[in-house]
């Protein structure tokens, strides 16, 4: 055969084997969309390592705890809750709010010093560890928190201060406190023992006469406040709240079904109304009839194709805009606890988590001064997780 006519079958073969192969990868792609789409996860670069255990290092440890501490005795700015019915109400937040006054509003402060207890726990060498107990001591003693229960009667507008966002993070630091070996814990936790006592019997109080659950992803969201209480009170014995909170969770949720995922988040949420109800209702269902109550709320639990993508945040400046970043740790601490039932779903809130965790330090305090409590809870539900 002539040179030049095997050297233009040579060219027109090597074409067809470029065209095909562009088609297959082409195709490769279009395959690989699809399943990205439906939840499926492959094997990228991008995706190594997200299904690993998340592990918290001693110099994270050290960075994070720096966030609650610069903000806990810092008291402006501060987003003041009081409702004013009378000139002699108004006050610095120092004055109403003598353990609780700092890191912008007084749920961040009461959080503030849950993620420090929680980092003291976890990290015995935490470098700064003797200034955050100088910190706690001064701020929880009983004279500030009886302080601080005053003002539930300040005014007829007070008694429903922080409802109930407020009153379960602060259930949440005793809880933290009262677990912790420890001799200042002891005493915080006996300093602030009056005040739980007042939140317990407020939830008591509160819950017979909310007819309907309020689902938003902010502060108000029930399924959250009944889900932090209900730790509180089973891990100290508070039985009286226990059966309050599960009598009424089975009440608002037990019969929800197909739970609208795919409409979340909405612009300001730092909780997922969907998965805060999953998170509550593990807690007060048996295995059983948990089983049951979600293959009908979220049906994509069940046949695997579950998926919820991380919250974009395009301003972390904007003290609304940045509850997406929580929106991603909260998602993370409600699936973490499943996962033993659904194995996948932990690589789903490895995703949420890894997505926000190294945003929560760009030096801006509308999220500095909350977020870290968010990572930090969501890292202790995995932690709990890989314990169990």
């Amino acid at each position: 055969m002539d040179v030049k006519i095997r050297v233009v079958l040579l060219i027109f073969v090597l074409s067809i084997l470029y065209v095909l192969s562009k088609g297959l990868v082409d195709l490769g792609d279009r395959v690989s969309k699809g399943l990205e789409s439906k939840g499926a996860k492959t094997d990228t670069a991008d995706n190594k390592g997200m299904t690993e255990s998340l592990r918290l290092k001693i110099a994270d440890a050290n960075y994070l705890s720096k966030l609650p501490l610069g903000c806990i005795q810092n008291p402006l700015p501060y987003k003041s809750g009081i409702v004013i019915s009378d000139s002699s109400d108004l006050a610095m937040p120092q004055e109403h709010h003598p353990a609780f006054y700092g890191c912008f509003d007084w749920h961040s402060a009461v959080h503030g010093h849950w993620s420090l207890v929680f980092l003291m726990k976890q990290f015995p060498n935490l470098e700064n560890q003797d200034s955050i107990r100088k910190v706690i001591d001064k701020n929880l003693t009983k004279a500030n928190i009886a302080k601080e229960i005053e003002y539930f009667s300040l005014n007829k507008y007070s008694k429903s201060f922080e409802r109930t966002y407020g009153w379960a993070w602060l259930l949440k630091l005793s809880e933290e406190l009262y677990t912790w070996d420890d001799p200042d814990a002891k005493r915080w936790f006996e300093a602030l023992e009056p005040l739980n006592k007042l939140l317990s019997q407020k939830y008591q109080d509160y819950l017979p006469k909310l007819v309907y659950p309020i689902r938003l992803g902010t502060h108000t969201n029930t399924a959250f406040g009944l889900s932090f209480a209900y730790d509180y009170a089973s891990t100290v014995g508070d039985s009286a709240l226990v059966k309050s909170i599960s009598t009424r969770a089975k009440d608002f949720y037990f019969n929800d079904k197909g739970c609208p995922l795919s409409w979340e988040p909405s612009g300001y949420d730092f909780l997922s109304p969907c998965l805060q109800e999953v998170d509550i209702m593990r807690k007060v269902l048996s295995d059983k009839e948990f089983a049951s109550w979600i293959n009908e709320f979220l049906p994509s639990f069940a046949d695997g194709t579950f998926y919820i993508k991380p919250a974009e945040v395009l301003d972390r400046s904007d003290g609304h805009l940045v509850h997406l970043d929580g929106v991603n740790f909260s998602r993370a601490w409600c699936l973490y606890p499943i996962v033993d039932s659904y194995p996948y779903v932990e690589q789903i809130a490895n995703e949420n988590f890894n997505f926000s965790i190294d945003k929560i330090v760009d030096g801006d305090y509308m999220g500095e001064h909350w977020l870290a409590s968010f990572a930090l809870y969501a890292y202790q539900q995995n932690l709990n997780n890989s314990n169990n």
